[in-house]
C-alpha cells in the first residue's frame, strides 16, 4: 500500500529495489558468503565427464547404423556439453548462502535464479557428504533435509572446516527454533 502525496493527491513513487554489482536485481540485499574458487574444479570435471558420456551414447545410433545424417546428433550434444562447460565459472559463482535471523537463505543459477530459504525449525538433518574429488581438493557438500517430504537443500563447494562450523551452526539454530515450538 503507497502512501498519497497531501499535496497533489497523487500515490508518492516506491523506492527502487536495491541494485546488485551486475545490474541485475538482488531481491535479498545482504551479506551474501560464496562456496570456494576450488569448487569450479569439481564442477566443471563432472560436466566435462557427463559432456563426454552423453556424446559416447549419442553416438552409437551413428555407429550401429553408419548413416551420415546420425553423425549429427553426437555433435550436436558435444556442442551443447562445450557451452555448459563455458557458463560453469558463472554458475559457480552465483551460489551463495546467508544465515538470517529465522532462516538459511540459499541462492543458485543464473539465468533461473533460485532463493530457497530454510527456516531453522523445520530441518530434521544437516549432512556432510564429500566426492572424490572434493576430498583431493578439501571440500565438502552441506545438505539440509527439512520436514517437507521431498525437499533437500544443498551447499556444495565449502572448505571441510567451515562445512563443519556451518553444520554445527545449523545443528545448533535448529534445536533453538525447535524448542520455542
Amino acid at each position: 500500500m503507497s502512501s498519497v502525496d497531501p499535496v497533489t493527491q497523487h500515490p508518492e513513487p516506491r523506492a527502487a529495489l536495491p541494485l546488485t554489482p551486475r545490474g541485475g536485481l538482488d531481491p535479498v540485499p545482504g551479506e551474501w558468503r560464496r562456496v570456494s574458487s576450488r569448487y569450479l574444479w569439481v564442477d566443471l570435471v563432472g560436466s566435462i565427464i557427463s559432456g563426454l558420456v552423453l556424446t559416447a551414447a549419442s553416438s552409437v545410433p551413428f555407429l550401429l547404423a553408419r548413416l551420415p545424417g546420425l553423425l549429427a546428433i553426437p555433435v550436436v550434444v558435444l556442442v551443447i556439453a562445450v557451452v555448459v562447460a563455458a557458463f560453469t565459472p558463472r554458475r559457480v559463482r552465483a551460489i551463495g548462502y546467508r544465515l538470517r535471523d529465522d532462516d538459511l537463505l540459499v541462492r543458485r543459477g543464473i539465468m533461473f535464479q533460485r532463493f530457497v530459504a530454510v527456516p531453522y525449525g523445520r530441518m530434521q538433518l544437516v549432512d556432510i557428504n564429500r566426492g572424490p574429488l572434493d576430498r583431493a581438493l578439501g571440500l565438502a557438500e552441506v545438505k539440509l533435509v527439512t520436514a517437507a517430504a521431498a525437499s533437500s537443500v544443498t551447499v556444495p563447494g565449502l572448505p571441510m572446516a567451515e562445512a563443519e562450523e556451518f553444520r554445527d551452526r545449523l545443528v545448533e539454530l535448529a534445536e533453538t527454533r525447535r524448542a520455542g515450538l
